[in-house]
């Protein structure tokens, strides 16, 4: 008898922490390793994070990007091949009575009753396949058309900037162009092009900027908060992952997300602790959950604001 079914129509952008679920999907066709594959990493990864055990984070992107030719949830456990898309996504066990469908910033979570067979969720999954295919897709043009919107790469433009905006001043070589001064300096990103620059070089001159203002708030945040959790991070790289936030190796390294510093520092924060906390519990238990409230004990009110956060980390 199949399973009744329950499909969730709205978009889910927020829920609890990614917990170890009960019945976790096994089987080769179906199950995925829980460390990503090399075309799921960062573009930029070293080549050694292929072989160092490697914490994926769980923050994902403000907007779902497509990884291989589809989808991926950054905890997913499964996958299928959906109108001719390939969608990895998170299942899990639950008390519920029907299988329920889930698609949010993280991409599609899928939860079914303990009782319900894997074939008939499988089935479940495949029988839903356009609607799923058509919310993901929906749901990262949404929060792409956000950022997009927010953001024009020219002299006088508002760029976000930890929470709040600073105005582009574009300088061009020779010219000596300036913002009228009663402009305080703070709130203000000067870049310096060429003559006749085009819009892509004003916009990575001011990305040169943004990750120099990144690495530096990033490393004095890491330096703050390791000691309160007794922890000892090694370096800091910045990546520019198109999946998620940041993630963190056993042997110390951190790699964080330099699209963060266009958000508030309250959410940078957040993900800070979040990897910090790996290098005490390598995983997503109830233990690594307490581990980071220790030190942030608001830290749901902070990830959801994360996940709500309309930031495409697509845009190179």
């Amino acid at each position: 008898m199949r399973a009744p079914l329950q499909f969730v129509l709205d978009f889910f952008t927020g829920g609890d922490p990614v917990m170890p679920a009960s019945g976790r999907a096994s089987g080769p066709a179906q199950t995925i390793p829980a460390t990503p594959a090399p075309s799921q990493r960062d573009a930029d990864a070293p080549p050694s994070d292929h072989r160092s055990p490697v914490v994926d984070s769980g923050l994902a992107a403000g907007a779902l990007v497509p990884v291989s030719s589809g989808f991926t949830h950054p905890a997913a456990n499964r996958h299928a091949q959906l109108q001719e898309v390939l969608v990895s996504y998170r299942f899990e066990r639950s008390r519920r009575k029907s299988i329920g469908f889930m698609v949010g910033a993280d991409g599609l979570v899928v939860r079914a009753p303990n009782w319900v067979p894997l074939r008939e969720v499988d089935a479940a999954v495949q029988e839903k396949g356009a609607w799923i295919v058509a919310k993901l897709q929906q749901f990262k043009e949404r929060q792409t058309e956000q950022f997009q919107k927010a953001i024009e790469w020219r002299h006088g433009a508002e760029v976000p900037f930890l929470g709040r905006t600073v105005q582009l001043c574009v300088l061009e070589r020779g010219v000596g162009r300036v913002l009228g001064q009663d402009i305080p300096p703070d709130q203000v990103l000067p870049v310096t092009v060429p003559p006749g620059a085009s819009v892509t070089q004003v916009r990575d001159a001011a990305q040169v900027w943004l990750k120099k203002q990144a690495k530096a708030l990033f490393e004095q945040r890491l330096h703050h908060f390791a000691p309160l959790l007794g922890v000892r991070w090694q370096k800091l790289s910045l990546s520019s992952a198109s999946t998620r936030w940041g993630s963190a190796r056993n042997d110390g390294h951190i790699r964080l997300n330099w699209r963060l510093i266009h958000l508030p520092i309250s959410q940078i924060d957040y993900v800070v602790v979040h990897e910090l906390a790996h290098l005490r519990e390598m995983n997503h238990s109830p233990r690594f959950w307490e581990t980071v409230g220790e030190v942030m004990p608001d830290y749901a009110q902070r990830r959801k604001a994360l996940r709500q956060a309309p930031v495409d980390l697509a845009q190179d």
